[in-house]
């Protein structure tokens, strides 16, 4: 099989799996205990304001009205309006989105290169003092919480010392990310390093590494692709971790971003919101792991 039906083949299957989950968050959405006109009519909500604010907002419809009504709307790449704000959720997704990309934007460009270095050079020394120094922080550092991680630097680097700003109050400023990048950044630097370093040595191991090496061949040249391929898809799912780390992240440091919009969106019960966050995120996962399988296909196409 080609690449390009390869990649066709994924799209069609990506396709379905976000058609799928579409209409799951929906049902799920909607089966959560309250509503948004609890939440609009106030501490001491009485029945009748309710009934007219639910009736309002088209929350008194059937349930397969307003799922026709919600998935034609994203069919033309409309995600309806905030029931709390009644700002159009596009635009609401679109204003948060800049502080979440910039971070998960940076905590990737920073793992890919840190990760394969860190794991290159165990593997290279397999056995030696840096290989069971890496080994063991590794290990150590990968079991702490993101959360608890959070509020140990905070603790440390933003309040104690006052190096760093403890939240993202002031603006995402060059000072403001070190501290929350860090956190996104140490688990899967842990795991994708220990990952490169066991593949980089069977592969460095493999007949075709050692006989280009008998040629006089850089062997690192000819290992590294192959040690790359199962790593690309283990940044696919570090990507889906991400979107989970994040909303930790931006909840400790006070990140203006998509975790806060939808821890916001849950309290608020602003189920257009919900959705249309589930869906990004769900079409972020496809569209990520589509593009991992189609460069793992291309690093190892004899897979």
């Amino acid at each position: 099989m080609n690449l390009t039906r390869y990649a066709a083949r994924r799209l069609a299957v990506g396709a379905v799996q976000v058609a799928a989950v579409a209409c799951l968050v929906f049902l799920m959405t909607e089966a959560l205990p309250g509503d948004a006109a609890v939440v609009l009519a106030g501490d001491q909500p009485d029945p009748a304001r309710i009934a007219q604010i639910r009736a309002g907002l088209g929350l008194d419809r059937p349930l397969a009205e307003r799922f026709t009504a919600w998935a034609s709307g994203m069919v033309r790449g409309d995600f309806g309006a905030s029931l709390v704000s009644g700002r159009p959720v596009a635009e609401i997704m679109l204003d948060a989105l800049a502080p979440t990309a910039v971070l998960a934007g940076l905590t990737l460009l920073l793992l890919i290169p840190l990760s394969v270095l860190l794991g290159v050079a165990a593997a290279l020394r397999e056995g030696g003092r840096l290989d069971r120094a890496l080994t063991a922080a590794g290990a150590a550092l990968y079991a702490v919480p993101e959360f608890a991680l959070a509020i140990v630097l905070v603790a440390v680097f933003g309040v104690a010392l006052a190096w760093l700003p403890p939240t993202g109050l002031g603006g995402l400023t060059a000072a403001a990310l070190v501290l929350p990048v860090t956190v996104l950044l140490v688990r899967p630097v842990c795991s994708t390093g220990r990952l490169i370093r066991s593949t980089m040595i069977d592969v460095l191991a493999a007949p075709y590494v050692r006989h280009a090496r008998r040629l006089g061949l850089n062997r690192l040249a000819h290992a590294l692709p192959g040690a790359l391929a199962p790593a690309v898809q283990h940044l696919a799912r570090t990507v889906d971790w991400l979107l989970g780390g994040v909303i930790v992240v931006e909840a400790v440091f006070i990140v203006p971003g998509l975790g806060s919009t939808l821890a916001d969106a849950v309290g608020q019960r602003d189920l257009p919101i919900l959705q249309g966050l589930a869906l990004l995120f769900a079409a972020t996962t496809v569209l990520v792991n589509l593009l991992a399988d189609v460069a793992a296909f291309r690093l190892a196409p004899r897979a």
